[in-house]
C-alpha cells in the first residue's frame, strides 16, 4: 500500500478519486502521462486495494477506498510516530 502511494501521480489519483469516481480518461487529463502509463498506475492502486473498479453501463469508474485509505494514513502515522 505505501509502495503504491510512494508516486507522486498515484497520490493524484487517488485524491481525485475520493471527491467521487472517476474515470481512467478523467484521471489521466490530471497527468501528462499516456493513458497506457496512467493504467499501469491504476492496476497498482486496484492491487493495493487503494481505489476499486466499477462498471457502469459501458464505462469503468474507479473510486478510492476509504478504509483502505485510512490504514495507510495509520501506518504512516505509526512509523511518524517511531521516529519521533
Amino acid at each position: 500500500m505505501l509502495r503504491a502511494l510512494s508516486h507522486p501521480d498515484r497520490r493524484a489519483f487517488v485524491a481525485a478519486c475520493r471527491d467521487g469516481a472517476k474515470s481512467a480518461g478523467e484521471l489521466a487529463q490530471l497527468s501528462d502521462l499516456s493513458l497506457a502509463t496512467v493504467s499501469e498506475h491504476l492496476k497498482v492502486l486496484r492491487k493495493s486495494g487503494l481505489l476499486t473498479l466499477e462498471k457502469r453501463g459501458k464505462f469503468w469508474f474507479y473510486s478510492s477506498s476509504p478504509a483502505v485509505l485510512a490504514a495507510a494514513i495509520a501506518a504512516l502515522n505509526l512509523l511518524a510516530e517511531v521516529r519521533k
